[in-house]
């Protein structure tokens, strides 16, 4: 609230400009102290309890911001390997993330080698800049492309028949990664579409009988 002695600019018997200069301000209530407030300081170093906010929030012991659950991996028998797995979901996005990356980098790799020992009409660094760029981008997406496509044809089999099935084990893994090369290769006739099945069987195996025996 405002106090003064002089008059009320409202009457228009004063500048208001003279009024605001003189008037004085107060406010009700009790005063607030900041000698106790908490400072970035403080929250870095560890000198606030945090469990002074439950008050304020008006949770009491019931503060859980974060609920995470690790700990609740997939029940199935055999799941538990090297690396456990909390379900297909979690197989699906990690599995297809990793190999899409790796394909890339792989990818990435090819075609840098490509790119440097291709023959160019005029030797020049900005001519075989750009042919190592392409040849990047060539090898790079089409690797990385076709490596997500497998994991995730591969994710999506090997969760059906685990779930079919009742556990996870190689055998399921090497059918899953036969059923993937099968499909993947179909197109192109019965022989490269066994031969596909036959390789991808067998890196399956291979993949589930490391994560055991690690």
């Amino acid at each position: 609230m405002a106090s003064t002695d002089s008059q009320n600019p409202a009457s228009g018997s004063q500048d208001p400009a003279a009024y605001l200069r003189s008037a004085q301000f107060s406010r009700d209530g009790p005063s607030v102290s900041v000698d106790n407030a908490v400072t970035a300081n403080d929250l870095l170093l560890g000198a606030y309890d945090p469990a002074k906010l439950h008050p304020l929030a008006q949770l009491g012991d019931q503060l859980d911001y974060l609920v995470l659950e690790d700990d609740k991996t997939s029940e199935l028998p055999g799941a538990g390997t090297a690396m456990p797995s909390r379900g297909w979901g979690d197989d699906l996005c990690y599995g297809t993330g990793t190999m899409y990356l790796s394909g890339l980098a792989l990818g990435g790799v090819w075609g840098v080698n490509e790119g440097a020992r291709r023959p160019l009409a005029v030797s020049n660094a900005r001519l075989r800049i750009n042919s190592i760029l392409n040849s990047v981008t060539r090898r790079g997406t089409f690797i990385g492309n076709s490596a997500g496509v497998l994991a995730l044809v591969y994710n999506g089999l090997n969760s059906s028949i685990d779930a079919f099935r009742g556990k996870h084990d190689t055998a399921g893994s090497m059918a899953a990664g036969a059923m993937t090369g099968a499909l993947y290769k179909s197109t192109a006739g019965v022989k490269p579409a066994l031969a596909a099945a036959t390789f991808i069987s067998g890196l399956a195996g291979l993949w589930s009988y490391v994560k055991k025996s690690v």
